[in-house]
C-alpha cells in the first residue's frame, strides 16, 4: 500500500479556488442587494417629497441624502415631469445606479451592471 500523506493537501488545493470564488460571489450578491434596497428607499423618499410639491433640486437632494451609503449622485436621478407639479398629476422618480463586481472572474465576464428603480406617486 502506498503512502497517502499529501492527499489532503492536494484535495484542499483543488477545492480552494472554488471556495474563494463562492465567497466572493456571496459578498457581491450582498453588495448588490444592499445597493438595490438603498436606491429603492431613496426613490421612495424622493417621490414622497415630490408628492407634497417640493422643487426638483430638493427632490434630488432628498434622494442623495438617503443614498449616502452607496455614494448616490444627483446625476443618477431623473424626475418626470420636471418643474412645477400640479395636484393630481403623477410624478416618476427613476434612479439608475451602476455597480461593479468584486469577483475577478465574474467582473471580467459581465463587467458592470446598472440597477434601476422607478417610483411613481401622485402629487397631493
Amino acid at each position: 500500500m502506498k503512502s497517502e500523506k499529501g492527499q489532503s493537501l492536494v484535495e484542499f488545493a483543488l477545492i480552494l479556488p472554488l471556495l474563494v470564488l463562492m465567497l466572493f460571489g456571496i459578498i457581491d450578491f450582498a453588495r448588490i442587494f444592499h445597493a438595490y434596497l438603498t436606491i429603492d428607499h431613496a426613490g421612495r423618499e424622493a417621490a414622497r417629497a415630490a408628492s407634497i410639491g417640493k422643487d426638483d433640486t430638493y427632490i434630488k437632494q432628498k434622494a442623495v441624502d438617503n443614498g449616502v451609503s452607496i455614494n448616490l449622485k444627483d446625476t443618477n436621478i431623473a424626475i418626470s415631469p420636471t418643474g412645477a407639479k400640479k395636484s393630481g398629476d403623477n410624478v416618476t422618480i427613476t434612479i439608475n445606479y451602476p455597480i461593479n463586481f468584486l469577483t475577478p472572474l465574474i467582473s471580467n465576464i459581465v463587467g458592470s451592471i446598472t440597477l434601476n428603480d422607478t417610483t411613481v406617486m401622485r402629487v397631493e
